[in-house]
């Protein structure tokens, strides 16, 4: 959805691609920086870039910045485990002698907050493998499942197919379901540095544009970036 481009692969992701098409069409040039999640957060609160594409929405998030009104997308989440592994995620007693992976910070309450306890948990440490990184995460963790060194990874479904496509491991990994309990909410945050009638005008204007991208505009990204989508 967000992608560190490189020279080999420009792409830039379909909230980025969005993003560009929304406010381009009103004028404004935009500047990224290609940093790690919790960099970028920082950088909002501190009012060192305006905004941040796309975050998970929770009534529990660190002030610092304001959410637009409209979301990028509401996801579905899904697992991944090896090929042949029939675990199926059935709330947090599935999770039993499990090795789960997830990312430095990476916050799940608003998809099952029993689960985001789960990894919390001291108690838990052993089986819960925190993978840093910057832009990498998902494609390493991908790798640790295929090498049986941790057992299921828990994300946005679309997330998962993009990587398993990207790195070809049809053969070695799986995403199953279901998923987490509710679906992942997110939108893009607003620096609250900004003026509050310029930062309006900047959600305004996502808001306006992005219900103007639902349909064949909407379609059109995810077929570039060879995505199904029910």
């Amino acid at each position: 959805m967000t992608i560190f481009p490189t020279e080999s692969a420009p792409e830039r992701g379909i909230i980025i691609e969005m993003l560009e098409h929304i406010y381009s069409e009103r004028g404004y040039t935009l500047e990224y920086y290609e940093v790690p999640l919790a960099r970028g957060l920082d950088m909002v609160a501190e009012g060192l870039c305006d905004m941040l594409p796309e975050f998970l929405y929770s009534k529990h998030a660190d002030k610092g910045f304001v959410y637009a009104d409209e979301p990028t997308f509401a996801y579905d989440s899904a697992f991944v485990v090896r090929q042949g592994d029939t675990w199926r995620y059935d709330g947090i007693s599935s999770l039993k002698n499990r090795r789960v992976a997830t990312g430095p910070g990476w916050d799940y309450s608003s998809m099952s907050e029993n689960y985001q306890n789960y990894i919390d948990n001291p108690k838990n440490a052993q089986l819960v493998e925190v993978i840093a990184g910057n832009d990498d995460v998902i494609g390493r963790v991908f790798q640790m499942i295929k090498n049986n060194r941790v057992d299921l990874y828990a994300d946005n479904e679309l997330v998962l197919q993009y990587v398993l496509n990207q790195l070809d491991l049809q053969n070695s990994l799986q995403i199953v379901r279901p998923g987490l309990e509710k679906k992942l909410v997110e939108m893009p945050i607003y620096s609250t540095q900004i003026p509050a009638g310029e930062r309006q005008k900047l959600i305004d204007i996502w808001n306006q544009g992005r219900l103007a991208m639902k349909g064949e505009k909407e379609q059109a990204l995810f077929n570039k970036y060879r995505i199904p989508v029910e």
